[in-house]
């Protein structure tokens, strides 16, 4: 045994020569600081499922929700309801632009059952007679778009309107190549019915 080793050290630590032993401690820092680190991150993890928790189980999923409602409008009427005239109110005048003999007087005499005011009926203008596709046209002054076309039009599925340049508010029915019938007075009360309600306006996303 050399003389420079130390008392009780032998085998690897033996000094020969030249050579020392390296007294050095094991590497645990890293570990050490790698869990750390984890514990750390578990108790932060730990923290924002406590948050989570009591938001739930104290109500804040529903003041969220109030809140989101608060600020997303609630969808508005697109407007006051149509105003629309009584049929009494309206005065139709019936015209056939059909070969069939009779049509318009069968009509005039079932639309003024419905409420309506009949004024002239017989056959349709040379312009029109027999010049008509579809069931019929409703023409009148532009004062007429603004509710009669909608109130006799509700009698007639797939009636055309046009305007002209009369200054009376008398309204035309022109009865057309593929007229069969009026609609029955319920279809014709429930169509107006929608016509009276206003459509709600389209809400955006909140």
């Amino acid at each position: 045994m050399s003389m420079l080793t130390p008392p009780g050290m032998g085998g690897k630590y033996r000094i020969k020569g030249d050579a020392y032993p390296r007294m050095r401690r094991p590497r645990r820092r890293g570990r050490l600081i790698l869990a750390l680190v984890g514990a750390v991150l578990a108790l932060g993890l730990i923290g924002w499922g406590t948050i989570q928790l009591i938001d739930v189980f104290g109500g804040g999923g529903k003041s969220k929700a109030a809140a989101r409602q608060k600020d997303c409008p609630t969808p508005a009427a697109s407007g006051a309801p149509q105003a629309l005239p009584k049929p009494a109110q309206i005065t139709v005048n019936v015209y056939n632009a059909t070969p069939r003999a009779g049509l318009a007087k069968a009509v005039a005499d079932e639309l003024k059952k419905r409420g309506f005011a009949i004024g002239k009926v017989g056959n349709a203008p040379g312009e029109y007679d027999k010049k008509v596709p579809g069931n019929g046209v409703l023409l009148g002054a532009p004062a007429a778009t603004r509710g009669p076309f909608s109130v006799l039009g509700a009698q007639l599925k797939g009636a055309a309107q046009k305007t002209d340049t009369r200054n009376t508010p008398d309204v035309d029915l022109i009865l057309g190549t593929t007229f069969a019938d009026l609609n029955t007075p319920k279809d014709a009360d429930t169509a107006l019915a929608a016509l009276a309600k206003p459509a709600p306006a389209p809400s955006g996303k909140c």
